[in-house]
């Protein structure tokens, strides 16, 4: 049973660090070379959507992970299953104080209502992302390593 966690747990969030890796050098290249008005408006409606499933699966990510750990304390690789969980943790922390109140303005936005500045907030957005993508990575990482 619990090789079926750790798998199951570790295909979760190998997936939501592929949907954020895209978001990062995918799509919002994708949307920055858009003309007019469309990458704004591509932005937007992602930080909605994206925005809705997003915490879910971070929070259920990082369930997942204390549950392992928890489940498997005695057996090789819990120190770095807990090691992935506090990234994790850090990951949340991040979104909550740097990324979800820029994204909560965003996803707000249409071209007749956004700031001046609204390429900056993107750009600070997109540079706290960068950071946030890393940190999800190590702890995929780790897990990864923790199954071997």
């Amino acid at each position: 049973m619990l090789n079926a966690l750790e798998v199951f747990t570790t295909v979760v969030v190998g997936v939501m660090v592929g949907v954020e890796f895209s978001v990062a050098f995918v799509m919002n290249p994708i949307f920055n070379a858009l003309p007019e008005d469309s990458g704004q408006l591509g932005r937007s409606h992602g930080g909605r959507m994206l925005g809705a499933v997003m915490p879910v699966w971070y929070i259920g990510s990082l369930v997942l992970v204390a549950v392992w750990a928890i489940a498997g304390w005695h057996h090789d690789g819990a120190g770095l299953v807990v090691t992935a969980g506090a990234l994790l943790i850090l990951s949340v922390i991040m979104s909550l104080l740097l990324l979800v109140p820029i994204n909560n303005r965003g996803k707000t936005w249409t071209p007749e209502n956004r700031p001046e500045d609204w390429k900056e907030q993107m750009n600070r957005w997109d540079r706290f992302h960068y950071v946030r993508v890393a940190v999800i990575i190590a702890a995929f990482t780790l897990l990864v390593a923790a199954l071997a």
